[in-house]
């Protein structure tokens, strides 16, 4: 009997010695996170009350970031519209309009951002459609083919406009918004994703599956990018564009990419300082060697020449197909950026030096660079 007491005292002291213990792990964890245990009690989704159209609604926190951000950014979206003359022997002289795809507005005196593919048949003739309805003629339109990005003109006052936010900060999970005219049919059309992924590669192709060009260093989205979407903006909760919709993925469901918008930057501020796109231009088709195909074919990292362009400052410097660019004017050509990215650092008329492994042999390559042709 005394033996089971004791035994008893032993445990009871055990059980005293455990709370004691853990009340002091409580008040310290309380003491450096005075949150913690409302943190840990908090739902996974919060709710709040807000006042629409007279009554109260509740709506989750996400969900109303969602319609600020839509309601702050729809007045600076714009659908862009072809009109194209023709003759019908039943109907006489028609002149027909049909969205293609969509803009922001960067500037309030009328500076419009979209994807270069957009606007690219220079016999037609387009026109922006505002959220309010309101027609505007196109007077001018700046491309880079390069990046798939465009700058028109319109003469206006005291536009709705966003602003550009810094893209390199982005976060793959990061909830994300896309504006867009889709199918060309139905504008300011909203659809909600996340960051897929970020650092992508990808080969667009028109229509008819001719290739366009590969373009390196975009985001990837799940949110739906339909046709017409194209050119439109993806913006974060704050309403600032992250970046420009300008593909989708076919037989596949809700992968689209994105221009980074701290790729279009400098072309936009050059353009604002010049008054138009004045792109350095090399002369080669490249291809962007990664690690992972650097190690399976056993070539330095950098850019492949796939083709060299004759009498241009690639031929001239004396690169060939084949060559693989490791350096350009002193950068370094690892880390997967896109040659276009790269020569947006320079200017036309600057004399760059290129390294360039051929064979088994490194050399040093200078090339001054001309002005992209239109």
């Amino acid at each position: 009997m005394i033996k089971e007491y004791k035994n008893q005292i032993l445990i009871i002291g055990a059980l005293v010695i455990v709370f004691v213990f853990a009340a002091a792990v409580g008040a310290a964890i309380g003491v450096t996170y005075p949150n913690w245990s409302k943190n840990l009690l908090r739902p996974v989704t919060s709710l709040e009350q807000v006042s629409q159209n007279g009554e109260t609604v509740v709506r989750t926190v996400e969900e109303s970031a969602v319609i600020d951000a839509v309601a702050k950014a729809s007045p600076a979206v714009v659908s862009i519209v072809t009109e194209e003359v023709t003759l019908d022997p039943a109907r006489g002289v028609q002149t027909d309009s049909q969205g293609i795809g969509t803009g922001f507005i960067i500037r309030a005196d009328g500076i419009i951002l979209t994807a270069s593919h957009v606007v690219a048949n220079q016999a037609l003739t387009y026109k922006v459609v505002t959220k309010e309805d309101k027609t505007y003629d196109v007077q001018k339109i700046d491309i880079d083919p390069s990046i798939d990005f465009a700058i028109l003109k319109i003469n206006a006052k005291n536009l709705p406009t966003l602003k550009l936010s810094d893209s390199d900060a982005v976060k793959v999970g990061q909830k994300v918004v896309a504006i867009g005219n889709a199918l060309g049919r139905f504008d300011n059309t909203v659809t909600v994703g996340v960051v897929s992924g970020v650092g992508r590669g990808v080969t667009a192709s028109n229509g008819s599956g001719i290739s366009q060009g590969t373009l390196e260093n975009v985001i990837q989205t799940d949110a739906a990018l339909n046709p017409g979407n194209s050119g439109g903006p993806l913006l974060d909760l704050s309403a600032n564009v992250i970046g420009i919709n300008f593909a989708t993925t076919v037989g596949a469901e809700n992968i689209g990419f994105v221009i980074p918008a701290n790729v279009v930057k400098p072309v936009l501020e050059q353009y604002l300082a010049e008054g138009r796109i004045i792109r350095p231009f090399l002369g080669i088709s490249p291809v962007v060697v990664d690690e992972a195909t650097s190690m399976l074919y056993n070539i330095p990292q950098g850019i492949f020449v796939q083709n060299v362009v004759q009498n241009t400052p690639a031929d001239k410097a004396g690169l060939k197909p084949r060559d693989v660019i490791t350096k350009f004017g002193g950068i370094k050509l690892d880390g997967g950026a896109s040659l276009a990215e790269i020569i947006s650092k320079f200017k036309v008329g600057q004399t760059v030096e290129l390294e360039v492994r051929r064979g088994a042999k490194n050399l040093k390559l200078k090339a001054t660079l001309t002005e992209a042709p239109n």
